[in-house]
């Protein structure tokens, strides 16, 4: 997850890609979850009450998270556009992202396995980032594809677009999960 991350946001700056830099901006919300997930899951675990008070702030903590990256996501996009920011293909960042599209179903599948067993809703919530992240995935990819072989510039922030609506989805389905409780 960490080479996904310093992959995405460095080949997305060397290439001038948005829709890199937003994915890699996403993975970095991921990772940032997964770290407070798996923090919830070791100190519920360890705590004889078992009132699940740290996963109630580590559901709320990624919420917030994915809310804060739907501006930065979009107006960097808006911005890019109007200043005239043409994106370069980048052999390295198809690369990540056929990474991620091979990775993440797996991440997928074992997140959420692990979920359901330890009834962990923070778990199941960053289980969903992971299927949020294969769409973001293949529309990155997708986009990265058609400005190296097509010379389509504008794809990038077609699939930057993509991947904003992802990540606000994302973010009202947590945000939902939340308020459900």
């Amino acid at each position: 997850m960490t080479v996904e991350v310093l992959g995405s946001i460095g080949f997305g700056v060397v290439a001038g890609s948005f829709a890199l830099l937003a994915f890699g901006g996403d993975s970095l919300i991921e990772l940032i979850s997964g770290i407070a997930v798996l923090t919830n899951l070791r100190k519920d675990s360890s705590s004889n009450t078992g009132n699940g008070m740290y996963g109630k702030r580590t559901e709320q903590f990624t919420s917030a998270l994915l809310f804060a990256l739907i501006p930065v996501i979009g107006l960097g996009m808006v911005y890019s556009y109007f200043s005239g920011l043409k994106p370069e293909g980048s052999v390295l960042g198809i690369a990540i992202a056929i990474g991620a599209v091979i990775v993440m179903p797996y991440l997928y599948v074992e997140k959420k396995k692990i979920g359901r067993e330890t009834r962990s809703l923070p778990l199941s919530i960053d289980a969903i980032e992971s299927v949020t992240c294969i769409f973001m995935a293949v529309a990155l990819l997708g986009g990265l594809l058609a400005e190296y072989f097509l010379g389509i510039w504008w794809a990038d922030y077609l699939a930057t677009g993509v991947i904003l609506a992802f990540v606000a989805k994302e973010a009202v389905e947590s945000y939902g999960e939340i308020r459900e409780e």
